[in-house]
């Protein structure tokens, strides 16, 4: 069998549902790209702030004492 030009270059027709199954199979895949990148990129930011928070010391001031009311007369 010889290889013709029309083998190669000229696709078949394809079904509005071979069409949409592509598609679908397209952005299934980016989605799941981009889910997988804003998960590892949440995680990082996470650890840094955790680490943050470690680092930082949180000194709470202490309460003013209350001063007793005088008792009037």
């Amino acid at each position: 069998m010889t290889a013709t030009k029309d083998e190669f270059f000229k696709p078949g027709k394809l079904t509005p549902q071979q069409k949409a199954s592509a598609t679908n199979d397209a952005v299934s895949q980016i989605l799941a790209a981009e889910t997988a990148q804003r998960l590892k990129k949440t995680e990082r930011l996470r650890e840094a702030r955790l680490a943050r928070e470690a680092e930082t010391v949180i000194v709470t001031p202490a309460a003013p004492a209350k001063k007793k009311a005088k008792a009037r007369a």
